[in-house]
């Protein structure tokens, strides 16, 4: 799957997401960059921050988002799911990310596409996964396509009336 951060195609991603299913499984914690679920962290918090490498949160709508602001000092990256289309609690989740100071990766997963990166950019996102067969590197040109926003965004939190 493509990757987007700030703009530009990643060819080579340090983290590495692991399911739940998977961590269990495992005799030891996996080395270098993670991204584990939420729910996970929680049950293994001391583990994951002792050990070595960087540390990052998946997250959707469905989780307990006070215990992720919580700890997001102790994370470099957040891992939004947007599981389907409709589902819109992941721009709201990256807005409290920026609005209280996370100022890590906020990066967007799931059902990720064209038509939404923009918005996304505005709510604070800075890295995008999106599925293959839904990029082209004319997606790019979608972060430029909206040249004034009318409500405030992560980089001015202030609406249009206002400045």
């Amino acid at each position: 799957m493509p990757l987007l951060i700030n703009k530009n195609i990643v060819a080579n991603d340090s983290w590495q997401s692991i399911d739940t299913e998977s961590l269990e499984q495992a005799q030891a914690l996996p080395s270098g960059d993670i991204i584990v679920p939420l729910a996970f962290y929680l049950e293994n918090r001391d583990d994951l921050l002792g050990r070595d490498g960087q540390l990052g949160i998946q997250v959707n709508g469905d989780d307990d988002l006070q215990a992720l602001y919580a700890e997001q000092g102790n994370i470099a990256l957040v891992a939004v799911e947007f599981p389907i289309f409709r589902d819109g609690r992941g721009f709201s989740i990256a807005k409290h990310l920026v609005r209280t100071g996370f100022k890590g990766e906020i990066r967007a997963i799931g059902d990720v596409a064209r038509d939404r990166l923009a918005l996304m950019q505005s709510s604070g996102f800075n890295a995008f996964l999106i599925p293959e067969d839904r990029f082209s590197e004319e997606d790019l040109n979608a972060f430029t396509e909206v040249s004034v926003n009318y409500q405030g965004t992560a980089a001015d939190p202030r609406p249009i009336f206002r400045r």
